[in-house]
C-alpha cells in the first residue's frame, strides 16, 4: 500500500448530489439495477438522517485513526468522509471531537467501516454516521495509511469524489461519471412508485398489479377452501 494523500480529487455539482438524495437509497439501488449498495452491515449510529454528498476516502489500520485526521484537511462543503481499514476492525476510530471538525469544514457526514463512538454527542450534534459497530474502544495514532485512494467496502468500489447516499436504509456509492443517468432513472421509478403506491391505495393487489396471479400454478401454489376437520 502506498502512503499517499492525494489532493484536488473532482467533485459533483451538491445540486444534483441533493436531486438524488432526496429518492433515498432504496430507490437509487433499484433504479440503477440493485448496484452500489454497501451492504447491511452498516448502520446508522442515530436514526432519522439522510444526507448526500462527494466521497473523501481514507484507508487506516484497524485500531489507528491517524489518516482520518490527515483526511480532515482533505474535506470541504459537502464531502461525505468514508474509512474503512486494511483489515477488519470495530474499533471506535470515530467519534464526536472529529465531528466537531468535520461540521466546522461542512462536511455532511461519515461512514465508517469500523467502529464509532459518542453516539449521544453525534445524535445531539445531528451529525450523521453509519459504521459496521458502536464500540468505546478507542484507537493509536501511529501507522501510514493513505488519504483519496480507491477503496472498497461490501464489495463495492469507491473512488474520491464519487457520490455517496446514506439514510436509515443504509449506505449506496454511485459513481461521480454516472450521476445524470441515476437521477433520470431515480425519477423514473419514483414514478412508477408513486403511481402503484396510488393503486394500493385504492385496494388493488400486488398479485394482480404485478401479473403474479397467472404465475402461481405454474409454480405449484393451489387454493383450497378450509376443511374444519384439519
Amino acid at each position: 500500500m502506498r502512503n499517499v494523500v492525494v489532493t484536488g480529487i473532482p467533485r459533483a455539482d451538491l445540486g444534483r448530489i441533493d436531486t438524488l438524495a432526496s429518492y433515498g437509497v432504496a430507490t437509487v439501488h433499484e433504479a440503477l439495477g440493485r448496484t452500489g449498495y454497501l451492504g447491511p452491515g452498516l448502520r446508522p449510529a442515530w436514526p432519522g438522517a439522510r444526507t448526500g454528498g462527494n466521497a473523501v476516502t481514507v484507508l487506516c489500520w484497524p485500531g489507528d485513526n491517524l489518516m482520518i485526521h490527515v483526511a480532515v484537511e482533505q474535506c470541504q462543503i459537502g464531502d461525505i468522509l468514508v474509512v474503512t481499514t486494511t483489515s477488519p476492525s470495530t474499533d471506535g476510530m470515530f467519534g464526536e471531537l472529529f465531528a466537531t471538525a468535520l461540521r466546522y469544514r461542512g462536511v455532511r457526514g461519515v461512514v465508517v467501516n469500523a467502529g464509532v463512538r459518542d453516539v449521544a454527542e453525534l445524535r445531539a450534534m445531528g451529525f450523521p454516521a453509519w459504521s459496521a459497530a458502536v464500540s468505546a474502544q478507542g484507537t493509536v495514532k501511529a501507522t501510514p495509511g493513505a488519504v483519496n485512494v480507491p477503496v472498497t467496502i461490501g464489495g463495492q468500489l469507491i473512488r474520491p469524489g464519487d457520490t455517496i447516499l446514506a439514510d436509515d436504509d443504509g449506505v449506496l456509492v454511485c459513481p461521480r461519471t454516472d450521476l445524470d443517468r441515476a437521477i433520470a432513472a431515480s425519477a423514473a421509478r419514483a414514478d412508477k412508485e408513486a403511481t402503484t403506491r396510488a393503486a394500493f391505495l385504492k385496494g388493488e393487489l400486488g398479485l394482480d398489479r404485478y401479473g403474479l396471479r397467472e404465475r402461481l400454478p405454474a409454480l405449484g401454489i393451489t387454493y383450497e377452501e378450509f376443511d374444519g376437520d384439519r
